[in-house]
C-alpha cells in the first residue's frame, strides 16, 4: 500500500509539465504513535502434552484365609487409614485352632520339664532330666568297670563277671546318647509347635482385612453372608493424596523431556493450574501411537483433585531459549493475515508477518519481522504516513512472563 504510494508520487514528479503544474499529490499524513523495538526476548521452549491424573497406588484386595463374610467395615468412597479393619470373617474356627496349638505347645515343653515362661534358648539338652538320669546310670557302670578291671588285674574277678560288667557300661552309655536325641528331637517339636500356633494365630489376624495404606474405597465387591476364598476381590481402594499425571509427547519431541522438568497442568473443572514436576519417565516409546509416556506427581492431600480428570500440560523443556515476541496488541489481522505498522526511515508502512504461539499478552513472530525492527506499539494508532519523531518514543519489547 505504501509502496504503491511512493511510486505515484515519484511518476507525477517525472511527467509533470508545465500545463498541470497546478495538479500536485497531497503530503503523507502525520502520525504521532507509540514505537518500539523488536528485539529477542526470553521465551522458554514449551512443549504442550495431553492425558489424566490417575491414582498414586491402586489395591485390590482379598483375604488369606477363605471363609464367610460377618461384617463389612467399609464402602464407596470412605477414607480409611492404614490398619483400619475393612471386612471380616467368622473366627470361631480359627480361634479354636490357636487353642489347640497353645495345648499342643505346653505339652511338648513339659516332656522336658520347661515351663511356659522360660525361653527355649535357655534350654540346655544335657540339663533335661531324662538325659541327667541316664547320666547318672553311665556314671554308674563306668565305676563299675574300673572296680572291676582293678579286681581282674588281682585275679579276684573272673572273665566272664568283667565282660558282664563291660557291657552294662557300653548299654549305659547307648541309653545316655538315646536320652540326649530324644531330648533334641523335643526341642526341635518344641519348635515345630511354636510354627504350628504362630500360624494359627496369623490365620486368626487374616479373618479381618485391614487396608494397607491411607486410601479411599473405590470399590465394594463383597456382603455380609458371602463365603470368599483365598484371594477373592472384596475391596478396591486408591491413595488420592497424590496423584499421577500421565501424558505423551510425539517421538520427534520426546528426547527434549528430563527429570525435574517443570510442569504447569491446566486441569479440568479446576480454575487455578498446578506446578510440578516430571519425576518419571517410560524407557520405552508406545509402537502403536510411537509417542513417549511421562508422568509427574501432583500434592492433593486436601481431596480436591479426583482420579479420571483430564488435563493439559505445559513442560517446559529449555527456559533458556529466546525469540522475537512483540505485544499483541501491535498486531492488525485481517482476512486471515496478520500485519504490523513498521517504521521505515520516518515513514509507516503495513508489514505481513508470520505469528507463532500467544503467552500473556504477547505473540512470537516466526517471520516478517528481525531484530531491531521498529513498530508502532499499538496497531490502532496506524495508518500510512510520517512519523511525526521515532527518538524519543521508542522503547524495546519488554520479555513476556514465561
Amino acid at each position: 500500500m505504501v509502496t504503491a504510494l511512493f511510486c505515484v508520487t515519484v511518476a507525477g514528479c517525472a511527467q509533470s509539465t508545465p500545463e498541470d503544474t497546478t495538479q500536485q499529490v497531497p503530503p503523507p499524513a502525520i502520525i504521532d504513535a507509540e514505537t518500539l523495538v523488536v528485539e529477542q526476548v526470553n521465551w522458554p521452549r514449551i512443549i504442550r502434552s495431553q492425558g489424566s491424573l490417575y491414582p498414586d497406588e491402586e489395591a485390590t484386595l482379598g483375604l488369606k484365609i477363605e471363609g464367610r463374610v460377618v461384617e463389612v467395615h467399609a464402602d464407596l468412597g470412605d477414607v480409611v487409614e492404614a490398619g483400619t479393619s475393612l471386612v471380616t470373617v467368622y473366627q470361631d474356627d480359627f480361634q479354636l485352632r490357636v487353642e489347640q496349638a497353645e495345648a499342643q505347645l505346653r505339652q511338648a515343653r513339659s516332656a522336658v520339664g520347661l515351663s511356659p515362661e522360660a525361653s527355649l534358648d535357655q534350654l540346655e539338652p544335657l540339663n533335661a532330666p531324662p538325659v541327667k538320669e541316664q547320666r547318672a546310670l553311665w556314671d554308674e557302670a563306668t565305676a563299675n568297670l574300673r572296680r572291676a578291671k582293678d579286681l581282674l588285674e588281682q585275679n579276684a574277678l573272673t572273665r566272664a563277671e568283667f565282660d558282664q560288667i563291660a557291657s552294662a557300661e557300653r548299654v549305659a552309655a547307648a541309653r545316655y546318647d538315646s536320652a540326649l536325641n530324644s531330648v533334641r528331637e523335643k526341642i526341635a517339636f518344641i519348635s515345630v509347635q511354636q510354627s504350628t500356633l504362630d500360624l494359627a494365630r496369623e490365620n486368626l489376624a487374616n479373618t479381618v482385612l485391614k487396608a494397607p495404606f491411607t486410601a479411599v474405597v473405590q470399590r465394594r465387591l463383597v456382603a455380609p453372608g458371602s463365603y470368599v476364598k483365598v484371594g477373592d476381590p472384596l475391596l478396591v481402594l486408591v491413595r488420592v493424596d497424590k496423584l499421577r499425571y500421565r501424558g505423551t509427547v510425539p517421538e520427534r519431541l520426546s528426547q527434549m523431556v528430563q527429570i525435574r522438568q517443570p510442569i504447569e497442568l491446566q486441569i479440568e473443572s479446576i480454575s487455578e493450574p498446578r506446578t510440578t514436576t516430571v519425576s518419571r519417565i517410560s524407557p520405552l516409546l508406545d509402537q502403536a501411537s510411537r509417542a513417549l509416556t511421562f508422568e509427574a506427581v501432583i500434592e492433593n492431600d486436601d481431596r480436591v483433585l479426583r482420579a479420571g480428570l483430564f488435563a493439559e500440560a505445559e513442560l517446559t523443556v529449555d527456559s533458556d531459549a529466546e525469540a522475537l515476541a512483540i505485544p499483541e496488541a501491535s498486531v492488525v489481522q485481517f482476512a486471515g493475515t496478520q500485519k504490523v505498522w513498521k517504521v521505515v526511515n520516518g515513514e509507516v508502512r503495513e508489514q505481513e508477518i508470520l505469528l507463532g504461539d500467544r503467552r500473556e499478552g504477547y505473540v512470537r513472530v516466526l517471520s516478517g519481522l528481525n531484530p531491531g525492527d521498529v513498530i508502532l506499539n499499538k496497531a490502532t494508532q496506524g495508518r500510512v504516513g510520517v512519523l511525526a519523531s521515532t527518538d524519543d518514543s521508542s522503547e524495546e519489547s519488554p520479555a513476556p512472563s514465561s
